[in-house]
């Protein structure tokens, strides 16, 4: 853990919380004191989610959230504020990996959804937690990111193109922000032992699929990326793609020196 962060008495909006990266981020800004607020379709799941981080002592709510809608969305930001009276971090973290095909052979309904998660959803949660953060003068934006969106992989066109949007608005949004105390910052952490992973695993349609279980992060090591760029250190990455793949990243969030590949 970052011995010098203290998040007592502010908030976080996870969105795509119940599990993998999102859980583990959750449980991260929580043990550093925030109040977070789960936010993910599965309800159920979340909501267990949240009473576990409860039950260790620690402030969590849940809500129903589906990213692709920004009215959904929104909802969720009012429900933080109504809980907790602010928004101080966004972490916009919702994600797919399907459809797992070549262009060729990939379900269009199936690609329009992964388009509307990975893109349009960065959308929604920026749209809808900039003018609360402008209203208090102050907040940090968290998108997460993948080296995909500078790559090219087959059977990804999906969540390459998505990825590259996303860091675009992650850059634009920072421009308009710059004159604000609002920070927009992407994260790239590599690949990551997540259930996503394991789909891409089994895919075995680019060499992604084939890395050893080894070489992937575990979850909370993003979340500890994620506490970072929260901070007051995370300032100086704003407008950018924070990387975990590099020793200079992890060394940043005092996180051991495991090579990370690409993801």
């Amino acid at each position: 853990m970052l011995q010098s962060l203290n998040f007592s008495g502010q908030s976080a909006l996870i969105i795509g919380a119940s599990q993998g990266i999102g859980l583990a981020t959750a449980k991260t800004l929580a043990s550093y004191g925030a109040t977070v607020i789960l936010a993910a379709r599965t309800i159920d799941k979340t909501e267990q989610a949240a009473s576990d981080i409860r039950n260790s002592g620690l402030k969590a709510f849940a809500i129903k959230c589906d990213v692709t809608d920004y009215v959904s969305v929104n909802e969720a930001v009012e429900f933080t504020i109504e809980q907790t009276g602010r928004l101080d971090f966004m972490i916009n973290n919702a994600g797919t990996i399907e459809p797992l095909s070549t262009l060729v052979d990939s379900d269009p309904k199936i690609w329009g959804q992964a388009a509307d998660i990975n893109y349009k959803g960065v959308y929604h949660g920026m749209r809808a937690a900039i003018p609360k953060m402008l209203n208090q003068n102050g907040g940090t934006i968290i998108n997460m990111s993948s080296g995909a969106a500078n790559s090219a992989l087959v059977g990804w066109s999906h969540y390459c193109s998505g990825k590259a949007a996303a860091k675009k608005l992650t850059e634009v949004a920072h421009k308009e922000l710059s004159d604000t105390n609002i920070k927009v910052i992407g994260l790239s952490p590599g690949t990551v032992a997540t259930p996503m992973m394991e789909k891409i695993r089994d895919a075995k349609i680019n060499p992604v699929s084939n890395l050893d279980w080894n070489v992937h992060i575990p979850p909370h090591w993003v979340g500890e990326g994620v506490a970072f760029l929260c901070g007051e250190d995370g300032a100086e990455f704003a407008g950018t793609d924070f990387s975990l793949k590099t020793k200079e990243g992890r060394l940043r969030v005092g996180l051991p020196h495991k090579d990370a590949p690409d993801g």
